[in-house]
């Protein structure tokens, strides 16, 4: 519950997260109406102009439809995610009810390329980790995932089991802060070996993603590729005038 001695633009918010973790643990539904201004006013102590800030914020992210004169309504379809459910393909798998894993391809300690010092800010000769995973949600193969680490990060993944283990989790688990990603997304064809691995014909269509995820200190902490089956997954962007947000969702297997 908000404190309700709390004052500051920031309320709205913090109201909207808490609804927004409401609608997320399934107390609103989607179709489901939330709350009038009057009764969250109430509940918040806050005014009407505050709440009417609030649902702005959940309507911005898609989460909720704005209908003048009547309660809101949560949406369905996809949720956006935090940062770091964005960042764990685990956590995003068991969001959208799906059992995720994955199957080692290769894990290897070599020295790092022109891209990955450039990117992981390496000196020249220095060594990173390079792992190659297929990712699967309910045993079925939908992303390959090729991602340098520094060393020191790296030593870290070596030494967990990764067909069931979440990097991110385990990474944090271990004192690792994920503060700050950029996300670089296009389409590719498959490689041959993109087709073996995700059992497509080469040149079929991929969704790539380039990640460079830092710590709060500007730190690298990796950089990676993940090559996403066109069918399965796409990321949907949101601007608004002070926010912007990315998500990712999941296509039912077959659809378009």
């Amino acid at each position: 519950m908000v404190n309700k001695d709390e004052q500051g633009p920031s309320l709205y918010r913090r109201i909207a997260d808490e609804l927004k973790a409401e609608i997320s643990a399934g107390t609103y539904a989607p179709g489901d109406a939330l709350p009038s201004e009057s009764e969250l006013a109430q509940r918040y102590d806050a005014s009407r102009g505050t709440i009417r800030q609030a649902f702005a914020a959940l309507r911005t992210d898609g989460i909720i439809s704005s209908r003048r004169g009547a309660r809101r309504l949560v949406q369905g379809g996809p949720r956006l995610q935090d940062f770091a459910a964005l960042r764990s393909f685990s956590r995003w798998g068991r969001a959208i009810g799906e059992e995720p894993s994955g199957r080692v391809v290769e894990l290897a300690r070599r020295e790092a390329t022109e891209d990955e010092r450039e990117h992981l800010n390496l000196p020249e000769g220095a060594y990173a980790y390079h792992l190659t995973r297929v990712r699967l949600l309910d045993g079925r193969p939908v992303m390959i995932e090729r991602t340098a680490y520094p060393d020191r990060i790296g030593a870290l993944v070596a030494g967990m089991d990764l067909d069931r283990e979440s990097i991110t989790e385990r990474l944090e688990e271990l004192g690792t802060t994920f503060a700050d990603a950029e996300h670089t997304i296009d389409a590719v064809r498959a490689t041959a070996v993109d087709a073996r691995l995700l059992g497509v014909r080469p040149g079929a269509p991929l969704l790539r993603e380039r990640r460079r995820t830092t710590d709060p200190a500007g730190a690298a902490l990796e950089w990676s590729e993940d090559r996403y089956l066109g069918d399965q997954v796409a990321f949907t962007v949101r601007n608004s005038a002070d926010r912007n947000t990315l998500s990712r969702w999941h296509s039912a297997p077959g659809a378009g």
